[in-house]
């Protein structure tokens, strides 16, 4: 089951600026039609997709949005199910127009996320889940790898929030979850070869123990998880939910910012572990904001491997050449818009080419002053 689109109207960094019926009146004239044309859209592909764009354009709250729809569609009678969605936002939000964050109570407000055929809609502005009788029950079984590192935290950590309310969201919490279910008791031959690549830069697998994990060193030692450096940390997150079994065939998962206190070295194993879960059949989302890591997928993909590359960037309406420009009361206000395309290189002005570029730039007139 792939996630095929999602569509945003004021959730977030994803603002509007709407057109007024005239001058005189305060009030916007939003339609149906206008909602649909003039909301944030992104189409994604069935493999691999490559989130990329400066800080604030939304590209956690995308990952964060799609996570929460998959979770939706998994039958099970749950009372709080709605309060909840807030939560994988933010544990401090109690209100959803806290979410909205926009200046205009009034303004609709939703996400949509679609595989296609079904459609799930939270709409802001009413409070409530729209078109979900399909949508539940679809089952989709998804991860979400945040960028903060939390299993070196497990220890009493899910008791202490049932109990109290830490300041953890919900994204942080699922995966503490994830990790400590029982690992698999068979894996796909595909699967094994994942994890001891894996195996080998941790040196050795992950292990669970009185709600405390370790990694079991290959000479026999027990290391404590938050004794061994962060970005292994990651990678034995990485071998932990596959010897679980949560990503096979028709699964979902979303990863913000892998690069995150990973050795750039280390980039082309991740990379090459990820094209190996999208040829099994996952379907992944990932947030980065470095330009080596994006590249690798665009040098290391097979012919057949399927990545797509989505950029998000900040624009006004008049410039945005991609979408109808629409008339708003200040020309100086930015929006975000999306593009994508099958090549790193197909993305004009994208914020971490232009970074890179600027890099070589100054590096070559310091050599040239030299």
């Amino acid at each position: 089951m792939a996630i095929k689109s999602i569509k945003v109207l004021n959730v977030m960094a994803f603002q509007r600026q709407w057109r007024k019926n005239n001058e005189d009146c305060n009030t916007y004239d939003i339609k149906e039609g206008d909602v649909l044309n003039d909301s944030f859209r992104l189409q994604f592909g069935d493999g691999i997709n490559v989130l990329i764009g400066e800080n604030g354009v939304g590209k956690t709250t995308l990952l964060k949005m799609i996570y929460a729809a998959t979770q939706w569609s998994i039958q099970k009678t749950d009372i709080g199910k709605t309060d909840k969605l807030i939560k994988f936002f933010s544990n401090n939000l109690s209100d959803s127009d806290l979410l909205k964050n926009n200046g205009s109570k009034e303004d609709y407000s939703y996400f949509e996320v679609s595989d296609g055929k079904n459609t799930f809609t939270n709409s802001l502005s009413h409070k409530g889940i729209f078109d979900y009788e399909q949508w539940l029950g679809l089952n989709i079984q998804s991860v979400f790898i945040p960028t903060t590192e939390m299993l070196s935290h497990s220890k009493g950590f899910l008791a202490l929030n049932q109990k109290y309310k830490l300041p953890f969201d919900g994204t942080q919490v699922d995966i503490i979850v994830n990790a400590s279910l029982p690992e698999a008791r068979e894996i796909p031959p595909y699967m094994e070869n994942i994890l001891r690549e894996i195996s080998k830069v941790i040196d050795g697998t992950i292990i669970m123990e009185d709600d405390t994990f370790y990694v079991l060193k290959l000479d026999g030692r027990k290391i404590d998880f938050s004794l061994e450096a962060e970005g292994l940390r990651k990678l034995g997150l990485l071998w932990k939910l596959i010897r679980n079994g949560l990503l096979e065939k028709d699964t979902v998962l979303l990863w913000d910012e892998p690069e995150a206190n990973l050795n750039p070295e280390l980039f082309p194993l991740v990379v090459d572990v990820l094209l190996q879960l999208e040829e099994a059949g996952v379907q992944i989302f990932v947030a980065t904001h470095s330009y080596n890591l994006a590249k690798y997928f665009e040098i290391r993909r097979r012919k057949e491997a399927q990545v797509m590359y989505h950029n998000l960037y900040r624009a006004s309406a008049e410039v945005a050449s991609e979408y109808k420009p629409i008339e708003t009361e200040n020309k100086d206000v930015t929006e975000v818009y999306g593009k994508s395309a099958f090549y790193l290189s197909e993305l004009k002005g994208n914020k971490i080419v232009m970074a890179d570029d600027r890099l070589l730039d100054e590096a070559l007139e310091k050599n040239m002053a030299d």
